[in-house]
């Protein structure tokens, strides 16, 4: 009888870790979740003929003054800054699908084939103002903009301060946006080349009554 007892208790201790190897072995052998890493999609790139149309087009509009060469070199990405901040799009500098299509020049397929990123398109920061509706209760951005008086103003200013050396003309013209960005990176403001409320009131250019009341809005 003890020996019978023996005999059970021996193979019941045999076959302990070889129960615990296969459950640990089937256990490990289960394919973890799928944790695939999220795929990048296409980039979208403008083409030659695409950056010497929107040259042309940013020198009509006295945007800019170089060759229209179809090459994205800086004179071109402040250009297509200025027009960016002009029309609701985040200032890039580079030639998204957004932009082209602002500028309504046309796409190829490849580029049809690339959806319009969201983050294309001006945030509430900088030059946007988020305003909430009365009637629905939705976030309305409001677009700043200075006054060819204040303009004036500001390009006499830099004018005294060695920052711009063109003509008093009222205009955002490339030589004005670049002396902004000069007065603004030397006051600690985000050197955008645009006139913004952030910048007059530092320049101590008194903003209009229309601008102050959206400004409390």
């Amino acid at each position: 009888m003890r020996k019978l007892f023996f005999v059970i208790f021996a193979s019941a201790l045999f076959a302990l870790p070889v129960f615990s190897q296969a459950a640990s072995s089937a256990a490990g052998g289960r394919a973890p979740a799928a944790t695939e890493k999220k795929k990048r999609g296409p980039v979208f790139r403008a083409t030659k003929g695409q950056i010497k149309e929107v040259q042309s087009m940013l020198k009509d509009k006295k945007m800019y003054s170089g060759e229209a060469t179809g090459k994205l070199d800086d004179a071109t990405r402040t250009a297509i800054k200025s027009f960016q901040g002009d029309n609701g799009l985040k200032q890039t500098g580079t030639l998204n699908r957004a932009t082209l299509e602002k500028m309504k020049i046309e796409l190829n397929d490849s580029q049809k084939a690339i959806p319009v990123s969201p983050n294309s398109f001006a945030s509430a920061e900088g030059d946007k103002t988020p305003r909430k509706s009365a009637a629905a209760g939705s976030s309305k951005r409001i677009i700043f903009r200075a006054s060819k008086d204040q303009i004036i103003e500001a390009q006499k200013m830099m004018k005294s301060k060695g920052m711009y050396a063109g003509d008093e003309s009222g205009k955002l013209d490339d030589a004005t946006r670049e002396g902004l960005k000069k007065y603004q990176a030397a006051n600690g403001l985000k050197a955008t080349g645009t006139l913004n409320q952030a910048t007059l009131e530092k320049m101590g250019i008194d903003l209009t009554e229309k601008q102050k009341a959206n400004a409390n809005k």
